[in-house]
């Protein structure tokens, strides 16, 4: 009980601290409606499962112990964030009469966008290591220890259709669009930040 309290604990807490899952699904919530947003926070659920996976099947320890993969997997998952920042600042996507953005992605274009997103972002690896690392005993079933990666993989579902909804309504989504270009860049700006901040992310010790 000990142990699921604690992994519930970080998980949460982890979960909610702002970073660029967040900025994203904030972006397609007011950008593109409620459903993109939606799909978006389906994607970054996910996306965990693949930082489980490994993690579960032990390739965790070759990313941590090798520094030229692990400095490939920030070099790839900071180039697709500051390609989203770089998208978000730079767009000129004009708004309908009726308040809607003139190009709405795909279903697959947003869950693709949410996958990505956390799949690629090594702060959720480092998170999801440290976790099994530090609390998960080595010896646990693989039922247990894939019924926590689904625990989180819950947790980022839950939160992010919260922030979804939340930067969907109705109201707050008419005064987000009216700012949309100053919106689109500041969500650019901290994207590029997140992406280049991922450069100087040390290894889990």
């Amino acid at each position: 009980m000990h142990e699921l309290l604690a992994v519930a604990t970080i998980t949460i807490l982890a979960v909610i601290s702002p970073g660029p899952d967040f900025a994203m699904v904030t972006r397609n919530g007011y950008s593109f409606g409620r459903r993109i947003g939606l799909i978006s926070a389906l994607g970054i659920a996910a996306g965990v499962q693949v930082h489980v996976v490994y993690t579960v099947l032990g390739v965790a320890i070759l990313i941590t112990q090798s520094p030229t993969l692990f400095w490939v997997m920030k070099v790839a998952g900071a180039a697709y964030l500051m390609y989203l920042g770089y998208q978000s600042f730079r767009n000129r996507t004009p708004l309908n009469t009726d308040g809607e953005p003139g190009k709405v992605p795909s279903a697959w274009q947003a869950f693709g966008m949410g996958f990505l997103t956390n799949a690629l972002n090594p702060k959720t690896m480092l998170f999801v290591v440290a976790t099994f690392t530090q609390l998960v005993q080595p010896d646990a079933p693989f039922w247990l220890n894939f019924a926590y990666g689904f625990f989180m993989s819950f947790a980022h579902w839950v939160w992010f259709s919260i922030v979804a909804i939340v930067f969907s309504n109705r109201r707050l989504r008419a005064a987000m669009l009216a700012r949309q270009r100053l919106l689109d860049r500041g969500i650019g700006v901290a994207l590029l930040g997140l992406g280049a901040s991922l450069l100087f992310t040390n290894s889990v010790s």
